[in-house]
């Protein structure tokens, strides 16, 4: 698959094998600050790790269930965006990303998941759009906010 052109600047390109050291070195440099946040950064260390993690992550896209991408900004692995579950018959993808914390700031999440809603609405033909975040987790919430998202509840535990 080619990569996916969001902009000058950013491209999503759909997870191989050569991204599972890039990984390791990008998570392993964030990994006290992800861990707080993605609950799969503590059991997630070594390339065989990741390399599993691509495996499943083609298998799903191979069956239409998911698009995982690397996000590269300016040529450079800075994190990983996608859509971590597409339901068909519902209609409805959700969105799941992280970039390193030296990469926040420049709009990148907010760029990458406004081209994921047009891929959505235009190329799989949802209707609905979903981004789980954590209550206090304010950046992510914001990048909803500024896409527009509506606040649908907090679930508990």
């Amino acid at each position: 698959m080619d990569p996916i052109k969001v902009d000058e600047e950013l491209n999503l390109v759909l997870v191989h094998d050569e991204l599972a050291l890039k990984y390791v070195i990008l998570v392993n440099q964030d990994r006290s600050y992800l861990s707080e946040w993605l609950p799969w950064v503590t059991s997630t260390r070594t390339v065989e790790d990741y390399q599993e993690f691509i495996k499943k992550s083609l298998s799903e896209h191979a069956d239409g269930k998911s698009l995982v991408c690397g996000i590269e900004y300016l040529g450079e692995l800075v994190g990983t965006a996608g859509f971590i579950r597409i339901h068909p018959k519902l209609q409805k993808a959700e969105i799941g990303y992280w970039v390193a914390s030296s990469r926040q700031g420049y709009g990148i999440i907010t760029r990458v998941c406004k081209k994921l809603f047009e891929l959505a609405f235009n190329d799989y033909g949802l209707a609905k759009v979903q981004i789980s975040v954590a209550e206090h987790n304010t950046k992510s919430r914001a990048v909803c906010e500024r896409l527009g998202m509506n606040l649908e509840g907090i679930i508990t535990n």
